[in-house]
C-alpha cells in the first residue's frame, strides 16, 4: 500500500498512467465494450464500475488543458432509446477536477476506431450502456 494512492488502482494500471505522456489517451469500457480484441494493452479492472475509476484516475492523471474535448463519449446510436444517465456523473467527476472541461462525443464505429490508437483500454464490469469514455492526457504544472 502507498499513501495517497486510491486502493482501487491496481499497479498494473498505474503503472501505465505513469508510462502514458502528454497526449495519450486511456479508454474506460463498459462490461459490454470488446476491450481485449482493441487494446495495444489491456488492463483489467473487473468488479469494478467506471465513475469509481474515473474518479480514482483523475485523482493522479491531467487532463489535456491544450486541446478541446479531453473527454469523449461514445455517442447514443441514433434510433437508440437509451439515455445514458451515467454522463452526468461522469461530469461531476471530472468537473470536481477540472471545472469548465468540456466532454465531446464521439460516433460508435469512430470511437472505436479511436479506442485502437489509444495508449490503454481499462476493462470493467460497468453495466450502464454507452458507459465508455476516452480520457486524454495532459501535462503536471
Amino acid at each position: 500500500m502507498l499513501k495517497g494512492i486510491p486502493s482501487i488502482l491496481s499497479p498494473e494500471l498505474l503503472k501505465v498512467l505513469m508510462e502514458m505522456g502528454h497526449g495519450d489517451e486511456i479508454v474506460m469500457g463498459d462490461g459490454n465494450f470488446p476491450a481485449a480484441s482493441h487494446a495495444k494493452r489491456l488492463v483489467r479492472c473487473d468488479g469494478h464500475g467506471v465513475p469509481e475509476l474515473l474518479e480514482a484516475v483523475l485523482a493522479l492523471f491531467p487532463l489535456d488543458t491544450y486541446g478541446d474535448q479531453p473527454a469523449q463519449l461514445m455517442a447514443v446510436v441514433p434510433g437508440d432509446p437509451v439515455q445514458p444517465v451515467i454522463w452526468e456523473t461522469y461530469g461531476e467527476v471530472i468537473g470536481r477536477h477540472l471545472p469548465g472541461v468540456p466532454m465531446g462525443q464521439l460516433e460508435r464505429f469512430a470511437f472505436y476506431e479511436r479506442a485502437k490508437e489509444a495508449y490503454a483500454i481499462v476493462a470493467t464490469s460497468e453495466s450502464a450502456l454507452y458507459a465508455n469514455v476516452i480520457l486524454r492526457k495532459g501535462v503536471v504544472t
